[in-house]
């Protein structure tokens, strides 16, 4: 994996989304440094996932911007929740770590030998030497995290996002995982993860944006996670109102200004 000493911050300017000019994610304004780690955290429900597939390029805001620096928004690599992905489909291991080099080999192109021992390489990393010819439904929850880790790694992005990469897997795995997550920030990448397990925030990333359809709190984790933070959190997200079909905050008091620092 190449190092990625020149990856962009991710500016957020005043950013709105939502789905059919549904609010469901409210006026975020903050910067991702290059090599943070920024976990976003929040109730079900906050925007999190929204949040997330904006920054992908999968969902075109309905306010405000997202700017990558100097970078395409393209140079993302983007990790689903495992729900999303259709693990019937008759695929192995190894050929679906491959698919991560879609973006240099194109839809029919073969790899290289230079790629296949990429894709060795990320597999091994992975833990899952062995496991190449087995299919994806035949994977436990663990196994299967690894394997879209190693497309990750061969995919070999500035930006990473990752949508709730620890749910139901075992203990080891999420070690691993975070080990991998450690060595891409020393690398210089920018990883951002939508994260329940408040124990591996606070274990793991410095900085969290607590949502709860806007941001309750950017910064430190340790000041992010107050229980002052969360049950604030808590109820603005039961307050929302899931109907309203427009922003109708558009300016903040003293008292429900961004929390950004």
């Amino acid at each position: 994996m190449s190092a990625a000493a020149n990856a962009p911050a991710i500016r957020l300017v005043n950013l709105t989304l939502g789905y059919d000019r549904r609010p469901a994610v409210h006026h975020l304004e903050g910067e991702i440094a290059p090599g943070e780690g920024l976990a976003v955290c929040g109730p079900n429900g906050a925007g999190k996932s929204t949040l997330l597939k904006a920054l992908a390029g999968l969902l075109t805001p309905l306010g405000g911007d997202i700017h990558f620096g100097g970078l395409s928004p393209r140079a993302v690599a983007y990790l689903p929740q495992i729900v999303d992905i259709d693990r019937a489909f008759p695929i192995n291991v190894r050929d679906f770590v491959a698919m991560g080099a879609l973006a240099r080999v194109g839809l029919f192109g073969a790899l290289n030998a230079a790629e296949q021992v990429r894709v060795g390489a990320a597999i091994e990393t992975v833990g899952l030497v062995g496991f190449e010819s087995r299919t994806l439904e035949t994977l436990s929850g663990g196994q299967m995290q690894r394997a879209l880790f190693a497309r990750l790694i061969v995919q070999d992005q500035p930006v990473i996002l990752l949508d709730e990469p620890f749910g139901a897997i075992d203990a080891a795995t999420i070690d691993d995982l975070l080990a991998l997550i450690a060595r891409w920030r020393a690398e210089g990448r920018t990883v951002v993860a939508v994260l329940h397990e408040l124990d591996i925030v606070r274990r793991a990333f410095p900085r969290t944006l607590l949502l709860a359809r806007e941001c309750i709190f950017w910064g430190d984790t340790r000041d992010a996670l107050c229980e002052k933070n969360l049950v604030r959190a808590r109820a603005m997200s039961e307050a929302f109102d899931a109907r309203a079909r427009e922003c109708l905050r558009d300016e903040f008091d003293a008292e429900d200004k961004l929390h950004v620092h």
